[in-house]
């Protein structure tokens, strides 16, 4: 049992890995054509996920800033429900974080087998948040990199 989870471990954080040097390369992508709509550096796309606290929700705004950019008129205003793939991705992580948070501090002051049971429930919704936030995190992928290879390939013209 222990090698698969050492696996996963390694699994994940290389996934972790490639997602940040993915989203730093699109944040440059991103302030090559539209830089006036960047609200950070490109160093936050990288930073932010690791400041206490801010990671919360610095690197959603560079999400934001990142499509805004990659989309075909960076400068029109957004069209009702344009970021929701954003928003759902970013709020189902935040929720899986918070709740991976609380399950663990409810398995440390568990004292009775309920108590022991609550926190494996919300260790379980916390894996479930995880999945949801993960498919939402693949849609921005792809939609994100094939805006940016359409406009790449001059398909789509930069501002």
């Amino acid at each position: 049992m222990l090698p698969v989870y050492g696996l996963a471990i390694l699994l994940f954080l290389a996934t972790i890995v490639v997602f940040i040097v993915w989203f730093h390369r699109t944040r440059l992508n991103a302030g090559v054509w539209a830089p006036d709509l960047q609200s950070r550096g490109a160093g936050w796309a990288i930073g932010g996920w690791f400041v206490p606290f801010v990671w919360f929700w610095i690197p959603r705004g560079i999400a934001a800033d990142i499509w805004r950019s990659s989309r075909p008129e960076p400068y029109a205003a957004d069209r009702s429900g344009e970021l929701t793939v954003v928003n759902v991705w970013w709020a189902l992580w935040v929720a899986s974080n918070l709740a991976a948070r609380l399950s663990g501090r409810l398995e440390e002051w568990a004292e009775t087998v309920d108590e022991a049971l609550t926190a494996t429930w919300w260790s379980l919704a916390g894996t479930g948040l995880d999945i949801a936030a993960a498919v939402f995190a693949i849609l921005f992928v792809r939609r994100v990199t094939s805006m940016q290879n359409a406009k790449a390939n001059g398909m789509i013209p930069a501002a």
